[in-house]
């Protein structure tokens, strides 16, 4: 399921079978997604395998994945299959052409914003996700603008020995995401 901006129902349904259509063999487990799920935005990625982890990581937990434009890379369905993502149809993947449109696409729907970064005092372990959330990670080059730190609902840390630079996109998404489902409860053994 891949859109631009903007969801009419037609893609809402789409997207909510995609959310409910059987996984991968190695993805599934004994779990219920809720009905509103987690997402993650990726701001302008620019390392393809990172975003490869990251969506794999969103279809196996029913994660829906939003990528802000422009990328560091090639974005098209045909540029993933390419390189060899063949989780492409079990995400939910939303392409936004750049930071104000996704700004304005989140904005109209309420959705709190919330960004991982390097820059925050605040654990992510302290904070109280909520369904529908948005995680959000920045460049891996480069993090994000402060246009876009203004914008954010929370700034989230994930500690680390100190004199370390930062954890990979990858594995920071897949620890946030972690503790925001477990606290939402949307997986329940």
């Amino acid at each position: 399921m891949v859109r631009r901006t903007g969801l009419g129902k037609a893609e809402s349904d789409a997207i909510r079978r995609v959310l409910l259509a059987p996984l991968p063999g190695e993805c599934k487990g004994d779990f219920t997604l809720a009905v509103k799920p987690m997402r993650i935005a990726l701001y302008q990625p620019d390392i393809p395998q990172n975003t490869g982890t990251i969506l794999r990581l969103c279809a196996c937990l029913g994660i829906e994945a939003h990528i802000i434009q422009p990328a560091g890379f090639p974005t098209s369905d045909r540029a993933f299959r390419r390189a060899g993502m063949d989780y492409l149809d079990a995400v939910a993947l939303v392409r936004h052409t750049s930071w104000q449109a996704f700004e304005a696409w989140r904005r109209e729907r309420g959705r709190r914003l919330v960004l991982f970064t390097t820059g925050a005092t605040l654990s992510y372990l302290d904070y109280r996700y909520e369904a529908g959330d948005f995680l959000l990670f920045g460049r891996e080059s480069a993090g994000v603008p402060a246009e876009v730190h203004e914008a954010a609902d929370a700034r989230l840390l994930i500690p680390m020995r100190p004199g370390l630079r930062s954890l990979n996109v990858a594995v920071a998404a897949a620890m946030a995401a972690g503790e925001a489902l477990r606290q939402i409860g949307t997986m329940k053994p």
